[in-house]
């Protein structure tokens, strides 16, 4: 695959990870009276919304901008985990049909991480 095909992957997933990330942040921090209901039924308390929305809307400007890796890196291991655990909780809690929104964000993650570009690494390699 070449060098601009995988910048392309990458600016798309990045790009549509950040909306997501930001829209979901703005809304949890809004307290959007939907949200703070359905973070009830899944058995969490509604505080729980200002932490996520504004780690989210935090992790997004750390994946946006030029610099700081290990920062980015800490950024996507908090979507990655922000989004399976989001994933776990409708399944713990029997709730299929509204999965879909997490798996995609979670898979937006994973595909911007894989793809970034070296300047937007850490120096040592994560992986060895």
């Amino acid at each position: 695959m070449s060098e601009k095909v995988k910048k392309i992957i990458y600016w798309i997933s990045t790009l549509w990870l950040a909306l997501g990330m930001t829209s979901t942040g703005i809304v949890q921090l809004l307290r959007v009276k939907e949200d703070v209901e359905f973070v009830l039924n899944l058995g969490y308390p509604v505080y729980f919304l200002t932490i996520l929305g504004v780690w989210k809307l935090l992790g997004t400007v750390a994946v946006l901008v030029p610099r700081f890796p290990l920062i980015k890196e800490w950024a996507y291991a908090g979507f990655f985990f922000s989004m399976s655990g989001a994933a776990f909780s409708h399944i713990a809690m029997n709730n299929w049909s509204e999965i879909f929104p997490s798996l995609l964000l979670l898979s937006l993650t994973v595909v911007s991480w894989y793809f970034r570009p070296a300047d937007r690494k850490t120096s040592s390699p994560v992986f060895k």
